[in-house]
C-alpha cells in the first residue's frame, strides 16, 4: 500500500536538490516549480489543473516512462516537463510490465490528480 510518507520519501530521493520547490498530490503526481513565486500549492494547482487532465489522442494523452536509479519504480512524464507521476512496481499487476502498461497507469494517476487537485505535501526550497 502506498502512503503519502512513502511518496514523499521517493520524491525527495528523485529530486535530491534541496533548493527545488515541489508539490505532491495524493495519487503520486509531483509538480516541480522551477521559479516559484507566492504560494507553491496555488502555483502547482494552477499547473496541474491545466496539464493534469488526460485527453487521449492529444498531447494531453502522451507520456514517457523513466526508470530512475534512485527508486525502484518509474516516473511517468507528460506534456508538461515539470509534471511527473511516480508508479511503484507493485501498482502494475504484471511482474514484467511494458512501458505502455506503466505509462498508461501513470497517466491515469496524473488524470486523477488533475481532477481532484488535492495537494498532500509541499517542499519549499526557496531561501
Amino acid at each position: 500500500m502506498t502512503t503519502t510518507e512513502t511518496l514523499i520519501d521517493v520524491w525527495r530521493r528523485l529530486l535530491a536538490d534541496p533548493r527545488k520547490t515541489w508539490v505532491l498530490f495524493e495519487h503520486g503526481t509531483c509538480v516541480v516549480l522551477p521559479d516559484p513565486t507566492g504560494d507553491p500549492t496555488a502555483g502547482a494547482v494552477e499547473v496541474l489543473s491545466r496539464f493534469g487532465p488526460v485527453a487521449a489522442g492529444s498531447v494531453a494523452g502522451d507520456f514517457g516512462v523513466i526508470a530512475p536509479d534512485a527508486a525502484e519504480g518509474w516516473v511517468v512524464t507528460g506534456h508538461h516537463p515539470d509534471v511527473l507521476t511516480y508508479v511503484f512496481p507493485d501498482e502494475v499487476p504484471d511482474p514484467e510490465p511494458t512501458e505502455l502498461a506503466i505509462g498508461l497507469y501513470g497517466r491515469t494517476k496524473r488524470g486523477l490528480d488533475g481532477a481532484a487537485l488535492h495537494a498532500v505535501h509541499v517542499e519549499d526550497g526557496r531561501d
